[in-house]
């Protein structure tokens, strides 16, 4: 029997997943540390699959009782595959109530392997304390959930899963950055809000056939606002003055540089700054520019784009991550480094391709119930115009 050929939606929808995925595990292996430190605990540069900071992990602080490295994925990757399974059970665009609905309860209820764990536990159990917020504010505190993410510390937790969302909306980047924006307003507010709309539409805009990085970012640049538009032009020009560099290793300091006057965490990331986390107009979260600056500078690679983001220290996880989903989604399965994915699927005990499998089915009905939607539109205002 000759196999079913994969659509090439499929393909970049794995890959956007996958490259997520990847990124995350190795990345979380030396979150918030610097550079100078990686380099110093692994002898050199980062690149590829390494073990815990600590070999006393389970109670080394900061690190404990979490089990990262060794190719282990983190709450980045749990929280997009439970938006995935939210997704698939809807099989409808999402909002903020949706979370509340569907979201929150996957959190507070069913157990669920967790690789840093190494145990079978609530989703809950595993969570940062910005992601918490979801379930005390729509579980216990009913809030209304357009409002539940005003008062939340403004960081990344979620602009880290919204991938799936940009693949839901697969060529429509505007459609991607509203239904982020609608979806995280159940749990972020100000550029954190931002940063998950921007991200989605630039996975949604990778996800177009024949999408360059530069198209990508400058899809994201056209949509953003407020300080999270001046970081990503910040990083781009730090790219495009640094004679389009295309070596992670020399684009590290760069991009720091030209992150830094819109980040709140301050120089230290493990010493918070005293507006660190605040809402602004004129701020951005650090990991979505940095990230997209990496999928220039790799020019798509997801394997350099990965190790850029690993290198670069500090939230190390979630800007690898988010840098492994848009090429990811460029390239397609295929642009994963299939050892890095294999090993990181066995280590984690988790399927890494079928969530993307089933956001690329999610993507065709969507825009099937998308046709039928605008077809009325269309026969409605025919029949007003006439």
């Amino acid at each position: 029997m000759t196999p079913e050929k994969t659509s090439r939606l499929e393909e970049k929808s794995v890959g956007a997943l996958v490259g997520s995925a990847v990124g995350d595990a190795i990345g979380g292996a030396v979150e918030g540390w610097t550079p100078e430190a990686i380099r110093e605990r692994h002898g050199g540069w980062v690149t590829g699959i390494v073990g815990p900071w600590y070999d006393d992990w389970r109670t080394a602080r900061p690190i404990a009782p979490y089990h990262k490295g060794d190719g282990h994925i983190t709450d980045d990757t749990l929280m997009t595959h439970a938006l995935v399974e939210v997704y698939d059970e809807r099989r409808a665009h999402l909002d903020a109530y949706a979370i509340a609905e569907s979201l929150v309860p996957k959190m507070l209820k069913g157990t669920r392997w967790v690789p840093e764990l190494e145990a079978d536990a609530l989703l809950l159990q595993r969570v940062f304390l910005a992601e918490k917020w979801l379930v005390a504010r729509l579980h216990y505190g009913h809030v209304d959930p357009r409002e539940a993410g005003v008062g939340n510390i403004v960081n990344c937790g979620a602009a880290m899963y919204m991938a799936p969302v940009g693949i839901a909306n697969a060529g429509d980047p505007e459609g991607a950055y509203a239904e982020a924006l609608d979806v995280a307003g159940a749990h972020q507010s100000s550029y954190g809000r931002e940063a998950a709309g921007v991200f989605a539409a630039a996975v949604a805009a990778a996800m177009i056939p024949g999408a360059t990085p530069a198209s990508a970012v400058e899809t994201a640049l056209g949509l953003a606002k407020d300080g999270t538009r001046s970081a990503v032009e910040a990083v781009a020009e730090a790219v495009s003055q640094g004679d389009g560099v295309t070596d992670w290793e020399q684009a590290i300091p760069l991009l720091r540089k030209a992150i830094e006057p819109y980040d709140t965490v301050g120089p230290n990331y493990r010493e918070l700054s005293m507006d660190a986390r605040r809402p602004s107009r004129t701020k951005a979260i650090e990991e979505l520019p940095v990230a997209l600056g990496f999928v220039l500078v790799s020019e798509g690679d997801v394997r350099r784009a990965v190790l850029g983001g690993t290198n670069y220290g500090r939230d190390a996880d979630s800007i690898a991550s988010m840098a492994g989903a848009i090429t990811g989604a460029l390239s397609g399965r295929d642009g994963v480094p299939a050892d890095w994915a294999a090993e990181i699927a066995e280590a984690s005990k988790t399927d890494l391709i079928e969530p993307g499998r089933v956001m690329a089915s999610v993507a065709v009905d969507l825009q099937a119930a998308d046709a039928r939607r605008w077809a009325r539109r269309t026969e409605v205002l025919e029949t007003l115009t006439r």
